[in-house]
């Protein structure tokens, strides 16, 4: 075999391999170091006196490789902890107050890392007339009070037009206490972690209507969802003497701000709340 024929048949033998391609023109002794923690050795600067009896090749590191950071364990409690603290939480308040404080206090729901401010409700305490909507937006967080914005602008103009206000005979609460990111959706395990609160915020207050303003207390209060069908639907959930309390879906006020054609609808549901609240 010639010189040529032996180097074809050394390249057949390398592709058969899965060799199929030449990263330098050297070969490497794995076995001899690392490539990748044993950089080569760099050629010696000039005027330096090279060890004539040192071999040239790459040279293990000497120094231990630096410590791994160890993952940093959470103790975040699991939903059905979050819901059974909340739950013992809730049951222990007799007043808004502490309420109040017991929800700031709170750190079962993830949401409150990432919110400026906890936000439980503003109005009437006591009031005949509950307004649950989902969550808080940015003005909200930023004030730390429901429906401040837009939204709670528009709102207050739609109690204004049946002779209610949050200054006088209307409370206004959501179903979740913090923002959450960028303002989406509440998830229904951010909903269901709230939910003994607001169940003892409505026992504490012992409303004749609760209005519900979108899918997420539709969802909280109702255990539905879909509000585009359930708007304008009178139902009932229990007070906390076992009582029946009506309770209304409707439009929230920042659907009708995108959408002012369904006003009309949420016209229609306000005249049902005032209605109802009369003949109480």
């Amino acid at each position: 075999m010639t010189t040529a024929e032996a180097a074809l048949a050394v390249l057949r033998w390398y592709a058969d391999a899965g060799v199929d391609e030449a990263i330098g023109a050297d070969p490497t002794d794995f076995f001899a170091a690392d490539p990748i923690l044993s950089p080569k050795t760099p050629p010696p600067l000039s005027g330096q006196a090279v060890d004539a009896d040192e071999p040239n090749w790459p040279q293990r590191n000497s120094l231990p490789p630096p410590p791994i950071a160890p993952i940093a364990k959470t103790n975040a409690p699991s939903t059905d902890e979050a819901v059974a603290a909340a739950t013992n939480l809730a049951a222990s308040c007799d007043t808004f107050e502490a309420l109040c404080a017991a929800i700031e206090a709170f750190d079962g729901c993830a949401l409150k890392n990432g919110a400026r401010n906890t936000v439980v409700f503003d109005g009437v305490i006591g009031a005949d007339l509950l307004i649950m909507g989902e969550a808080p937006g940015r003005d909200e967080d930023r004030v730390g009070k429901p429906f401040v914005g837009r939204a709670g602008q528009l709102l207050d103009k739609m109690l204004g037009a049946i002779g209610r206000s949050r200054t006088e005979n209307t409370l206004i609460s959501n179903v979740i206490f913090w923002r959450p990111p960028g303002n989406r959706t509440p998830t229904a395990t951010e909903v269901a972690v709230c939910k003994p609160f607001v169940d003892r915020l409505i026992h504490l207050n012992q409303p004749k209507a609760i209005v519900l303003a979108g899918n997420a207390p539709l969802q909280a209060l109702l255990g539905r969802t879909g509000i585009t069908r359930a708007r304008g639907n009178w139902s009932e959930i229990e007070g906390p003497g076992s009582e029946k309390i009506p309770v209304l879906p409707m439009f929230h006020p920042a659907f009708l701000l995108r959408r002012p054609e369904q006003k009309r609808l949420a016209w229609h549901d306000l005249q049902s709340v005032a209605a109802r609240l009369t003949n109480s």
